[in-house]
């Protein structure tokens, strides 16, 4: 990192740290653990606290009023210490084949710290508004994995297998340093699926490629169609409702709206362009995104009913048979931006926005 970078790490961790401050302040406590992918990550600036991207962290961070220190295994300490941390954290390790939990009993004195789960709700709070320096790494992420669709579709043929596809997008998130998280493909033999593994099948005349790739802890998510005709009149009309209907999705995701008012939006929106008004119950309708793929996945409860603020990301995914859309986006002060876009792509104005049309080879 240059000298601004490292000023900006600096106050954004700083601010942060303040966030956390504030939440043992409300609960009336001293000292709070982090124990999930999603916090550790946010909190340490997308330090990498994984071995197997199925395994729980490797690591525990206890935050203090005099301090942040982070717990891990003795055999994981030293890369930690060497390329992942950053400055100001103090290192804490176990034996391998013990628990991060058996040292925090001397860290954190005879209280016991706060357990995360009991906080969940203002610690996804604290991650809403987006920092500068996260901003801009989420940014570069997003265009990267976007960059990864066009370079792998516009190859693609009707031979292409499903398999194929999806090892040439592994390839490129992983080139580019991070990691795919969920890779799917659907030629036109299987496109009734909505969560499509890939297969061994070819795309056939039409096929959908998604990615959700991470990288310094935040999740970039984008879905992406290619044809190799024309398309049927059904199809072209399905494609134009369901980008009408994320419109509307998106218009109403504004600073002081909440996510219980956008998701009835968005079940009024299905109806209201010919979907069906049972169509949301058939898929999952996406939310705010950033250090997990969904920071919550939104739905009717009241449980995940927050408030949207400004400089939040979101990845909203509505789709129909046959038909989806998805684009990771942030709120700006200048609006709405578009964050998983590549010029490349062909794409049409909806609302001022720049939104993903069917790359037709």
């Amino acid at each position: 990192m240059n000298a601004g970078q490292v000023g900006q790490a600096l106050a954004d961790r700083a601010r942060k740290r303040r966030r956390v401050l504030d939440i043992l302040d409300a609960a009336g406590r001293d000292s709070l653990l982090l124990t999930s992918h999603t916090a550790l990550a946010w909190y340490l600036d997308g330090s990498r606290v994984h071995i197997s991207l199925a395994g729980d962290p490797i690591a525990a961070l206890l935050v203090d009023r005099t301090g942040d220190r982070l717990i891990t295994f003795n055999n994981e300490a030293e890369r930690l210490a060497a390329e992942e941390l950053p400055p100001g954290v103090e290192l804490h390790t176990v034996p391998w084949h013990g628990q991060l939990t058996d040292a925090v009993g001397a860290l954190a004195g005879p209280v016991g710290p706060l357990a995360e789960k009991s906080v969940a709700t203002e610690l996804r709070a604290a991650r809403q508004p987006m920092l500068p320096g996260e901003s801009a790494r989420y940014a570069q992420l997003c265009a990267d994995a976007a960059g990864a669709m066009t370079d792998v579709l516009s190859r693609a043929t009707p031979e292409t297998t499903e398999f194929e596809v999806a090892s040439a997008l592994a390839a490129r998130i992983v080139a580019a340093g991070a990691e795919p998280l969920v890779l799917l493909c659907n030629g036109s033999s299987r496109n009734a699926f909505r969560h499509p593994l890939a297969t061994h099948s070819p795309l056939g005349r039409r096929a959908m490629a998604v990615v959700c790739a991470r990288r310094h802890g935040l999740v970039a998510n984008v879905t992406r169609w290619v044809r190799f005709d024309a398309g049927t009149p059904d199809e072209l009309d399905a494609e134009k409702r369901i980008a009408a209907v994320e419109a509307d999705i998106l218009a109403a995701t504004v600073p002081g709206a909440r996510l219980g008012g956008i998701f009835t939006e968005i079940q009024s929106a299905y109806a209201r362009h010919g979907f069906g008004a049972d169509q949301w119950t058939l898929h999952h309708q996406g939310g705010p995104a950033g250090y997990a793929g969904r920071d919550p996945r939104a739905t009717a409860a009241a449980a995940t009913d927050d408030v949207v603020v400004p400089h939040q990301a979101f990845t909203w995914n509505p789709s129909g048979p046959g038909v989806k859309i998805e684009d990771t986006v942030q709120l700006t002060a200048a609006g709405t931006s578009v964050l998983t876009l590549d010029p490349r792509w062909p794409s049409s104005d909806v609302n001022g926005l720049p939104r993903p049309l069917t790359l037709q080879l």
